[in-house]
C-alpha cells in the first residue's frame, strides 16, 4: 500500500474519532481511493494502522520474544534487539523517520509523559496487562538526537528460579549453592551486585524463595521484577510524578512504610539513589536478612558506588562506611559471561581496614577464598554451618 494513501487513511480515522476497528479502517481505505479497494490494499492499511494505534507497534513481536531483554531502534531502518546472543539487528525497519517519532510520542503519552520539541527525552514504564512482562521505555527526539528519533525499550520479564534451577542452569555450582543457603538461613544482610542484565535480580528472587515460610518479607521496588514464590511476599511499588509533576511515590517514601508493616526482612529491589541511606538504617535497627540489588562492575567497588548514592541523602562518607559495615555481611557479586550466561563469579565480605570498609573475596570459582573464614565465622555466630 502506498505511503501517502497511509498516511490519508490515518488522518481520516484521527478526524473521525481514533476509530481502528477493521471495519472502520477498511471503510476509510475505501473511501479515500474512491471506489472499490483491493483485498491487498485493505489487508496492508490494516496492518500499518494497528502498527501506528496499538501496542509497540512493528517492535511488538521483538517485545513478544522471550530471549530479548532490549529493543533499540536508532534509525528507521536500524532495529537492534539485544539477548542470550548479544546485541543483532533484526529485520524490522519503520516507513520513515516521521514513523519512529509518531512511535515515541504515542508510548510517551501511553506512559503519563510529554514528548516534543520543548521535552525531548523521556523515561517511564509502559501500562500492560501481562504479568510476566514490563517494559520500560526511553526516546530521545531530534535535535538531542541528530541523526533521529532514538527509541529504547527494555524488556523486564520476572522469574520464579529457586536456587537449585539456578544450579542446573550453570549459574551456580553445588558448593555455592550450598553457602547461598546458609546464607539465607543465618539471616545474613545481602547486596546483589552487577552490571545491566547481569542476573541480579534473578538471583536476589532465588535468595528469597528460600527464606522460611514463617518470616515476612516487605520488598520496596521501582520496578516490579521480584516474584519469588512465598506466601509472604509483599510488593510495594513506586510511582512516578504525572505529566502535571504531581504524585510522585519515592522508593525512600516507600521503605519508611514498609518498616511500619512488620517485617521480618526489607528487600529493596535496586538501590540507585539516597534510598540507600534508608536501607542502611532500616539493616542497623534489627531487620536482620534484608537484601537489595546495586549496580557495580566488581565487589571492590562497592563501597565507592555507595559513598555517591549515600551523598545523595546528605549521608557524609564516615558516616557511610560505619553504617555498611554494621549492616552488610555478605556482597554476591554476578557476571555476565562472553556467551551470555550468568553466573555468580564472587561471594565477598565487607571488611574494615584504616577507618574505611573495603570488600574483599570469601568465595569465588566452587571454593572458599583468602577471607573465606570471615564469612563462615559470620555464619558460625548465626548457628549456622555450611557443609561445602
Amino acid at each position: 500500500m502506498r505511503g501517502d494513501l497511509v498516511e490519508r487513511v490515518r488522518r481520516r480515522i484521527a478526524v473521525d474519532g481514533a476509530d481502528v476497528r477493521p471495519s472502520a479502517v477498511a471503510d476509510a481505505v475505501r473511501a479515500e481511493i474512491g471506489g472499490v479497494a483491493a483485498h491487498g490494499d485493505v489487508l496492508a492499511a490494516l496492518h500499518t494502522l494497528r502498527d501506528e494505534f496499538e501496542g509497540v507497534g512493528p517492535l511488538e513481536k521483538l517485545v513478544s520474544d522471550p530471549a530479548v531483554t532490549d529493543v533499540l531502534v536508532t534509525a528507521p531502518d536500524q532495529v537492534w534487539a539485544d539477548g542470550p546472543e548479544g546485541l543483532r539487528r533484526t529485520s524490522v525497519t519503520f516507513p520513515d523517520e516521521p514513523a519512529v517519532r509518531r512511535l515515541a510520542q504515542r508510548l510517551a503519552l501511553a506512559a503519563g509523559r510529554r514528548l516534543d520539541d520543548a521535552q525531548p527525552y523521556v523515561d517511564g514504564w509502559l501500562p500492560g496487562t501481562d504479568p510476566h512482562r514490563q517494559v520500560r521505555l526511553h526516546a530521545v527526539l531530534p535535535p538531542v538526537a541528530p541523526d533521529g528519533t532514538c527509541l529504547s525499550l527494555r524488556v523486564l520479564r520476572p522469574t520464579t528460579y529457586d536456587l537449585a534451577t539456578l544450579a542446573r542452569l550453570g549459574t551456580l555450582d553445588a558448593g555455592t549453592e550450598a553457602v547461598l543457603a546458609a546464607v539465607v538461613a543465618a539471616r545474613l544482610a545481602v547486596l546483589v551486585t552487577g552490571c545491566t542484565g547481569s542476573g541480579k535480580s534473578t538471583l536476589l528472587g532465588a535468595l528469597l524463595g528460600a527464606v522460611p515460610h514463617a518470616e515476612r518479607i516487605v520488598c520496596v521496588e521501582d520496578a516490579g521484577e521480584l516474584r519469588p514464590v512465598h506466601p509472604q511476599f509483599v510488593r510495594l511499588l513506586a510511582r512516578p510524578a504525572n505529566v502535571e509533576g504531581a504524585g510522585e511515590i519515592t522508593v525512600c517514601d516507600l521503605v519508611r512504610q514498609g518498616l511500619r508493616m512488620r517485617p521480618d526482612r526489607i528487600v529493596v529491589g535496586e538501590v540507585r539513589g539516597r534510598e540507600v541511606c534508608d536501607l542502611l538504617n532500616a539493616l542497623n535497627t534489627g531487620h536482620d536478612g534484608g537484601a537489595g540489588t546495586l549496580h557495580a562492575n566488581s565487589p571492590a567497588e562497592v563501597p565507592a558506588r555507595l559513598e555517591a548514592l549515600a551523598a545523595l541523602g546528605g549521608m557524609p562518607r564516615e558516616a557511610l562506611h560505619s553504617q555498611l559495615a554494621a549492616a552488610v555481611q555478605v556482597v554476591l557479586h554476578m557476571r555476565r559471561s562472553a556467551g551470555g550466561g550468568r553466573v555468580l563469579a564472587e561471594i565477598g565480605v565487607p571488611r574494615r581496614a584504616r577507618g574505611e570498609v573495603e570488600i574483599v573475596p570469601a568465595w569465588r570459582d566452587g571454593q572458599w577464598a583468602r577471607y573465606g573464614d570471615a564469612l563462615r565465622a559470620a555464619l558460625d555466630d548465626r548457628g549456622v554451618r555450611c557443609e561445602c
